[in-house]
């Protein structure tokens, strides 16, 4: 695996191939985000966006837990005065990478390691595929410290679960554990711990030999689904694959299909850059 150190601590980024993973490396602290972290994140979403070889993002933590949400241990040492002005700023540097993450137009794998509360949880679910330890527990837990949700889980939660559970899981503060969490859809699979890290890079290397381009442009399509009447959301849709037809993708899966043969979509990848690049 090839490293590419970022010049913040708390966040570990490698590329192997054509699959970046952002490994959350606070362990000692649960992996709880501080704003070291949280430029990471930042710093992390903004190659994963900018860099063409990278076809799949995979998200994970270090250790025992996934992300244990913000730091507390800084909110408190940001004074009474000014703890206001440092969830703001936290929150938002935090929002920038993961509105990056889930708008990016490549595919995205969350390998949930172990326990994911707060923002950690808004992390948790952002993944297109969200893979589970049997191990990992999903809490909100702003309501235990007198703070409300961010990292977009106000707005992810009630379209994952329905709003009545969303209602629960952050109203009531309750806890979810991993099998139920893959029942009500919060997660899509529950892997046992000894095979989850194995089991998601290879997820991974199968949607990094898929045809990303399209895959990135259905992200946007699922995105904008619980926004638009119908007829504005079939117009999308109709753009949308008269573009991902003109695409060298397209041409490579079609002619594949015909010509009986598994189709090369990286391959039509580079050409489209070499293409390009003339």
């Amino acid at each position: 695996m090839t490293a590419t150190p970022l010049d913040v601590s708390g966040v570990r980024f490698s590329i192997d191939g054509a699959i970046a993973t952002i490994t959350l490396d606070r362990p000692k602290a649960g992996n709880t985000i501080d704003m070291d972290m949280a430029d990471g994140l930042a710093a992390a979403s903004l190659r994963c966006v900018g860099d063409d070889t990278i076809r799949c993002v995979v998200v994970t933590g270090e250790g025992r837990f996934f992300c244990g949400g913000g730091d507390l241990a800084a909110m408190k040492a940001a004074g009474d005065a000014n703890r206001g002005a440092f969830l703001h700023d936290l929150a938002d540097r935090v929002h920038i990478a993961l509105s990056r993450l889930m708008r990016m137009p490549k595919p995205l794998i969350t390998i949930v390691n172990g326990p994911a509360a707060g923002a950690g949880l808004s992390l948790a679910i952002c993944g297109d595929i969200v893979l589970a330890a049997r191990s990992a527990t999903f809490l909100a837990a702003y309501g235990g410290v007198g703070l409300t949700p961010d990292g977009g889980m106000s707005w992810s939660l009630p379209r994952l679960v329905g709003m009545r559970r969303a209602q629960e899981i952050i109203i009531r503060n309750r806890p979810v554990d991993a099998e139920e969490a893959g029942r009500i859809g919060l997660v899509t699979e529950v892997i046992d711990d000894d095979a989850l890290l194995a089991e998601g890079m290879k997820l991974a290397q199968e949607l990094a030999g898929g045809a990303t381009a399209a895959i990135g442009s259905a992200r946007a399509l699922l995105l904008a689904a619980y926004d638009n009447a119908l007829e504005a959301q079939l117009a999308l849709e109709a753009r949308t694959i008269s573009a991902a037809g003109m695409t060298h993708e397209a041409a490579e899966g079609i002619g594949a299909f015909l010509e009986k043969r598994r189709p090369d979509f990286a391959g039509a990848a580079r050409k489209s850059v070499t293409k390009k690049e003339a």
